[in-house]
């Protein structure tokens, strides 16, 4: 549109010098009077006058709708990029943000489980082989104290009960187990005639099954058979011990511990015997005691030896029952952590395409501008060159985009070929 008003002024002006050449000629041939050519030198002057303010008018009118197409280009342009910029970094910042933060969470917490394992796992095949070496020195002393410990205990079946107890959890604490979670102390429950049952300790094992341990003491007989010097008194002593022992073997096996439905244990339920000498006397004066209580009673015969020994498989399967289950943690963690990856990966796909949406949409709007005949920086630049007054110019690299799109035939949207910081 501008351009086209311009032409047209162009156009008057160039009519009114040929009308003002022609009357000129006229005047020089017909001789008028002086007061024709001073009235047609006042109203070409007048023509003139008018003409000339139309040229400003239009010259006004040409700068105005320069500037009008510089605010629009560079508000198209500068709205384009900015909306897409600040859209493009607050978006993917955010999410980058929200995925690399818990990812780095999760993987430091695998790290440390892991090392935690492997350290325990080490340190703990460790610890099992000093505390075997501990238990067995630790059997030892017990058996050196027995006899003097029997001294003090005897007389009172009570005292002796307790002393068997808290004996047998000693023996529990010192091979790993833990009271509440690897064994209970004189947990109730009912038979089925609603009978109270009141077994000493519960051994707890994987998969919700359990070991019933009691304790009983057999010791004033034994005592007696120790004090004595006479061979006569020895062997009586003996056979009221042996009888003691069967006593004690038939007392717990008619409390039927193992048939209690709530708990899962075997058909049979563990004697121990704290006094190791003790329990060796009686099953040296019968040998068949240990196949009697097992076969006719459901009752295992254990003394501070095999007690430990049990125990310490009890603690060593307790042990890879934690392994085991630390290494299903670490397998979950671990598809949790794969799974993680995988949605941090498409999400980074999915910023990938919105950079490439930018750039797109950079394309176009550099596209209109220097693409095509008619682009808009060669329009803007015309204006210039028909003698709009400007201040600024359209910068070089732009024009040289432009020029070098329409003067080599390039294909418009080949925008990329150009570098505009050249």
């Amino acid at each position: 549109m501008p351009l086209e008003i311009t032409i047209i002024a162009l156009s008057l002006l160039v009519g009114f010098l040929l009308g003002w050449i022609v009357s000129r000629n006229r005047y020089d041939k017909k001789g008028n009077n002086n007061s024709e050519n001073v009235s047609t030198i006042i109203e070409l002057n007048r023509e003139i006058a008018a003409k000339d303010q139309k040229i400003e008018d239009l010259n006004n009118s040409i700068a105005k709708q320069e500037q009008k197409l510089k605010l629009e280009f560079e508000n198209l342009a500068g709205k384009i990029l900015e909306e897409n910029s600040k859209k493009f970094t607050e978006q993917n910042k955010s999410a980058l943000k929200d995925l690399l933060d818990p990812l780095g969470i999760k993987m430091s917490e695998f790290k440390d489980k892991v090392q935690e394992t492997y350290v325990k796992g080490t340190r703990e095949r460790s610890a099992l082989t000093e505390q075997i070496k501990g238990l067995t020195e630790l059997n030892k002393k017990m058996s050196q104290d027995a006899t003097n410990l029997t001294k003090a205990l005897k007389g009172d079946s009570k005292v002796q009960g307790d002393w068997g107890e808290f004996k047998l959890e000693m023996i529990l604490e010192k091979a790993g187990l833990v009271s509440g979670i690897h064994y209970s102390a004189q947990p109730t429950y009912k038979d089925e005639d609603g009978l109270l049952k009141r077994p000493d300790f519960i051994i707890k094992l994987p998969e919700d099954k359990n070991l019933i341990i009691d304790s009983k003491v057999s010791l004033t007989a034994y005592e007696a058979f120790c004090s004595s010097e006479q061979k006569e008194e020895k062997d009586r002593y003996l056979k009221e011990h042996l009888r003691s022992v069967k006593g004690h073997i038939k007392e717990l096996s008619a409390k039927n511990y193992q048939k209690l439905y709530q708990i899962n244990s075997p058909d049979y339920v563990l004697m121990y015997i704290p006094i190791e000498p003790a329990f060796i006397m009686a099953i040296q004066s019968d040998p068949e005691l240990m196949g009697w209580a097992v076969e006719n009673k459901n009752i295992v015969l254990v003394a501070t030896s095999t007690l430990l020994a049990t125990l310490s498989m009890v603690s060593s399967i307790w042990k890879q029952e934690d392994q085991k289950r630390n290494v299903i943690e670490i397998a979950r963690q671990s598809g949790a952590l794969y799974d993680k990856f995988v949605g941090f990966s498409e999400d980074l796909i999915d910023v990938g395409k919105r950079m490439d949406s930018a750039k797109n949409s950079y394309e176009g709007a550099m596209k209109k501008l220097v693409a095509g005949k008619d682009n808009l920086v060669r329009k803007t630049e015309n204006i210039k060159k028909l003698g709009a007054k400007t201040q600024k110019s359209i910068p070089d690299p732009l024009l040289n985009r432009a020029e070098i799109i329409r003067g080599n035939g390039n294909d418009p949207s080949d925008v990329d070929s150009i570098d505009l910081d050249e």
